[in-house]
């Protein structure tokens, strides 16, 4: 397993990135098919930020916690990470427990009914931009990376149709699909 370690506003001594590293390799005994793991360590307003970022042979698990000491923060991000993996190695030994008619991939008909106006005296400007590798996968499976990575829609190429579909969490629990029309 790779640990790549990147600061910001922050610096890290040697013996803690030992430690750091000696954690990260108890990981490894629950599930072995982690690739590598970037541990970005940084300080806002007082608070120490530790973000750990592991890539599971293409899941990728992630974690972030802060706290005014290191240590501490660093091992709340890393309980988050132990936990999606034992989540996902659970899901891998039963893979019986997912039941497609669970989860809903219906588009409310409203969606696209509703047109606001947008106030055209405030531009709306684009503060980041993030690039990363789009997988094939089902929904289901999308639906289950989005989860373990927190965020509330997820973009990803279907194995069924071959284009680019959205996952997202819907208010009510469920899940949404978004399909572009060809």
């Amino acid at each position: 397993m790779d640990v790549r370690f990147v600061t910001r506003n922050a610096e890290a001594a040697d013996e803690q990135k030992e430690f750091m590293e000696k954690k990260l390799s108890k990981v490894e005994r629950f599930f072995d098919k982690i690739l590598d793991v970037q541990v970005v360590l940084d300080y806002k307003r007082g608070m120490n930020i530790v973000e750990i970022t592991a890539n599971a042979n293409g899941l990728v698990m992630r974690g972030e916690d802060h706290s005014p000491d290191m240590r501490k923060a660093f091992d709340k991000a890393l309980k988050n990470i132990e936990r999606q993996v034992k989540r996902h190695k659970d899901y891998l030994n039963d893979r019986t427990h997912i039941k497609t008619r669970d989860i809903s991939f219906d588009l409310p008909s409203d969606i696209f009914g509703d047109s606001r106006d947008q106030d055209d005296s405030s531009p709306t400007d684009i503060v980041k931009v993030k690039r990363f590798p789009v997988s094939v996968m089902m929904p289901a499976e999308a639906a289950r990376q989005m989860d373990l990575l927190g965020h509330s829609f997820f973009l990803f190429r279907n194995g069924e149709s071959g284009g680019f579909n959205v996952v997202y969490r819907r208010n009510d629990g469920g899940y949404g699909l978004l399909e572009p029309l060809e």
